[in-house]
């Protein structure tokens, strides 16, 4: 909650609810203006930076003594001191616990989704990693009306979870003597529409790749 604004701010009051974002935006350069980044030239994540762009200095001491800002955050804080545009305005009839959530998880697998993969109605999706990235992911596919949604994940014990949002089959690859690409090349025909890939893992991304139909 906006405990207070500095000087030149004027989209934030106090009082307004926001969550605090790690890959702010100023809305200004090409890359905010542009509907395919938002790799922000002045707020992109930046560890080493640790003080506010204005002055070069943080807001935080201890005895005299500095701290440091952490990705433009500083989430670990009760009180803390961020770019304007490193927050995000919502509604405020919002529930805070349960948008508390809504941050590196949520957004990112909807958003990679929906926004950038834009599987059309009744496709096929491949989930790589049923985390809550996968799951948004998958929720994302369910929105945009994808008709079958594979889940590949080496735990089967998200399985199950994974229904709730739309997953309609599941590749544990552990399970195969193939690699995970060829079974659901076949289990499809040919390969998938879409695949969204939610590990890190670069063989993960190599079977994701791969299981897309030429």
């Amino acid at each position: 909650i906006v405990e207070s604004v500095g000087e030149g701010v004027t989209d934030l009051k106090p009082g307004d609810q926001v969550l605090p974002v790690f890959t702010g935006e100023c809305k200004e350069c090409r890359h905010c203006k542009s509907e395919e980044s938002n790799l922000c030239d002045l707020l992109r994540i930046n560890t080493d930076r640790g003080v506010m762009l204005s002055d070069g200095k943080s807001r935080f001491s201890i005895n005299g003594q500095p701290i440091f800002h952490f990705i433009g955050t500083s989430t670990f804080s009760e009180y803390t001191v961020v770019h304007v545009g490193c927050v995000a305005k919502i509604n405020p009839e919002a529930p805070l616990d349960k948008v508390c959530v809504l941050s590196c998880g949520i957004s990112t697998g909807l958003g990679a989704t929906l926004n950038v993969a834009k599987p059309k109605k009744g496709s096929s999706v491949a989930i790589f990693g049923l985390g809550a990235v996968g799951l948004a992911a998958a929720e994302g596919a369910r929105i945009a009306g994808a008709s079958r949604i594979i889940g590949v994940d080496l735990n089967p014990k998200r399985f199950e979870e994974a229904k709730k949002f739309g997953v309609t089959e599941f590749v544990n690859p552990k399970d195969y003597d193939k690699p995970a690409q060829e079974v659901i090349a076949e289990m499809t025909d040919g390969g998938v529409d879409r695949s969204v890939e939610c590990t890190g893992s670069i063989m993960a991304m190599v079977s994701a790749f791969e299981c897309v139909h030429d």
